[in-house]
């Protein structure tokens, strides 16, 4: 499975985006999907992941704010994001984990917050 991040861009701060991270097959195989941000000169960090029966988890900067959804008929996984902040500034980057335990990164999108 590839997986391609989209949906990134420039926004002011207090705006929205949403993140969309296609797969070429199945995601029924994915046990867990998520959501990695990496900022300039900062280490890739997780922000929101979602298993197979939809159970999700995040970051504690991102909860109340971001929403990470799976749509495992579409085969695609989104990351809704609101009231954003000049911190959230990055390149976003989706991944994939098999019940084999491969991992399977995007090739990441970028987002700004700015005024």
């Amino acid at each position: 499975v590839q997986l391609q991040a989209s949906g990134g861009g420039l926004v002011q701060p207090g705006g929205s985006l949403r993140l969309s991270c296609a797969a070429s097959g199945s995601i029924s195989g994915s046990k867990i999907m998520g959501w990695y941000r990496q900022a300039p000169g900062k280490q890739r960090e997780l922000v929101a992941s979602v298993n197979v029966v939809g159970s999700t988890n995040y970051a504690d900067s991102a909860k109340g704010r971001f929403t990470i959804s799976r749509d495992n008929v579409k085969n695609t996984m989104y990351l809704q994001m609101n009231s954003l902040k000049p911190e959230d500034t990055g390149v976003y980057y989706c991944n994939s984990i098999s019940w084999g335990n491969e991992v399977v990164w995007g090739q990441g999108t970028q987002v700004t917050v700015s005024s």
